[in-house]
């Protein structure tokens, strides 16, 4: 294969994380991959210098691409780069896949840029829409009803203060409409106290799961998990880095559910058997990132890695809300 070491340096300040266990967790590293959050490229670029033959580069974020034009190009035929979400990752692959990465959440790239309205660090639009399209923020918390939104900031942020949050938005709204991620900061700081030293910023579980919402990112997880299953040659591996628990849940769930792991949903339920399962754990527990990294990356502080491998097992349904898929009705969402 043509040496990726001669490619040009990364102009991008994102810094993969947990790259290196992953790797180390599906070598030896072979076929076709999906990476199914592309962002700045960092897993790709790592899965084709680690010996992929090729890796197609999925993101529902446009700007991206135009990032990634200055060093994607030298990996040729390589490099495939689709506008999409992962959701329907079974749809951009011709043939069964070697390998899915998924580096769930908001990117360093995309909290960094203010006019995307992602981060309560920097005033801008209160936009957090990922593919640019859809209703935005802004959208959701001027017109959702009180509970709903009580409801997004407990069930996505686990924000134990969402419903006195909630009545201080809506009380708001009614003089004041919500433009700026500066005015939902402004409101949250005035329903929470003062973060004491080390403590979180009061708006992170609110911002969280507002855009979580947003951009239905726990449906697309689920969905993700499921086209990921149907895409995977037997043997291809599903590596998943998770940044908060519920993300992260969700994937132990789906992992543990199709691996034969999570016994019966209920008592009148099937068991599934090792004959059965569609996917073998290769780790019994989430990988962290060791202290070297997290001196390098604080984000990688947070984040867990999962990894199972595809069997040649046929799929069969699976009961969605076992997942801990929170049911949430909004009026925002993708």
């Amino acid at each position: 294969m043509a040496a990726a070491a001669r490619q040009p340096a990364d102009p991008a300040p994102h810094i993969p994380v947990l790259l290196r266990p992953l790797l180390a967790a599906v070598a030896p590293v072979s076929g076709v991959w999906l990476d199914g959050t592309f962002g700045a490229g960092g897993y790709a670029r790592g899965l084709l210098d680690a010996g992929a033959e090729r890796v197609i580069g999925v993101d529902r974020d446009p700007s991206v691409f135009a990032l990634a034009a200055e060093w994607a190009s030298g990996y040729g035929d390589k490099l495939k780069l689709v506008q999409g979400v992962f959701s329907k990752l079974d749809t951009y692959c011709d043939a069964p896949l070697d390998g899915v990465v998924l580096d769930l959440g908001v990117s360093s790239m995309q909290l960094d840029q203010a006019d995307r309205g992602f981060s309560f660090m920097k005033d801008g639009p209160l936009d957090m829409r990922m593919s640019g399209t859809g209703p935005s923020a802004a959208d959701l918390v001027n017109t959702a009803d009180e509970s709903v939104l009580a409801d997004i900031l407990y069930q996505y942020g686990e924000e134990r203060a969402s419903r006195r949050i909630a009545r201080q938005i809506v009380e708001t709204r009614k003089t004041t409409p919500f433009e700026t991620t500066a005015d939902l900061v402004a409101v949250i700081q005035r329903c929470l106290p003062r973060p004491k030293p080390g403590q979180s910023h009061p708006a992170t579980r609110s911002f969280q799961a507002i855009r979580i919402a947003v951009n239905d990112e726990l449906g697309e997880l689920v969905e993700g998990l499921l086209a990921a299953e149907r895409a995977l040659k037997p043997g291809g591996k599903l590596a998943v880095v998770t940044f908060h628990s519920i993300e992260d849940r969700i994937v132990k769930r789906f992992m543990q559910a199709r691996s034969g792991g999570a016994g019966r949903a209920n008592r009148y339920a099937p068991e599934i058997t090792e004959e059965k399962s569609t996917f073998r754990l290769l780790s019994r527990r989430a990988v962290g990132a060791d202290d070297d990294e997290i001196a390098q990356n604080p984000r990688a502080r947070s984040a867990h890695l999962r990894v199972a491998e595809r069997t040649g097992a046929p799929i069969t349904d699976i009961d969605r809300a076992a997942l801990g898929l929170p049911a949430i009705v909004t009026t925002g969402g993708m």
